[in-house]
């Protein structure tokens, strides 16, 4: 197995205080890391820091592979057509799968003209997975994945995820459903809050 992101006594404050423990991570391809706990306990904290938005407090964080995220928010653009917001990620990054077979791997085929304003909530979210279609990355970072999505679109997101751990690996955070896959390749950490505020793994 290949070492696709590792991190070394990770750390991060809000308002002077620590959001969770130094943490220490291992992505390997063909594994996938959960984080759950509760609202508010530093998952989507921990995700932004390991995707680059955020800087750590102290610690290392190490990518050996291109990683790309995709945030509790789908981030799409509503004034482009579903095939433009592809068309954009596509410019990002190297082509992977064609426009339309990316819109119909995850549900969304036909609907490659219509404005991503026009979508529902769970469409929202389709597209905002076709875009790590479109990209070649050995990391995927999901934030709430299967969030406002319907039980086909569950499936097809944990489809998308074993597909992924046969060339790379995944961590994401979720609350409520998780990934329907093999669980020999699941890694599981629970962030819990600490006694002094913090969140400890």
């Amino acid at each position: 197995m290949t070492l696709l992101l590792e991190t070394e006594g990770l750390e991060f404050h809000r308002y002077g205080a620590p959001v969770f423990r130094p943490l220490g991570l291992r992505l390997e391809t063909g594994r996938a890391i959960v984080l759950t706990g509760p609202n508010g306990v530093g998952k989507t904290t921990l995700l932004r820091l390991l995707a680059g938005i955020l800087k750590p407090v102290s610690g290392t964080l190490v990518h050996h592979a291109a990683h790309a995220f995709v945030g509790h928010l789908p981030a799409v653009k509503g004034d482009l057509s579903c095939r433009e917001n592809l068309e954009y990620e596509q410019r990002l990054g190297l082509p992977d799968l064609a426009l339309a077979e990316a819109l119909a791997e995850v549900g969304l085929a036909g609907l490659g003209s219509r404005p991503a304003r026009a979508l529902s909530a769970g469409q929202k979210r389709r597209l905002g997975m076709a875009r790590l279609l479109v990209r070649r990355s050995g990391c995927w970072l999901l934030d709430e994945p299967y969030a406002s999505l319907d039980d086909a679109g569950c499936r097809r997101v944990d489809e998308l995820i074993a597909r992924q751990l046969e060339q790379g690996g995944v961590i994401l955070a979720t609350h409520q459903r998780h990934p329907h896959i093999d669980p020999h390749r699941i890694e599981q950490i629970a962030l819990e809050f600490g006694q002094e505020g913090g969140v400890q793994a």
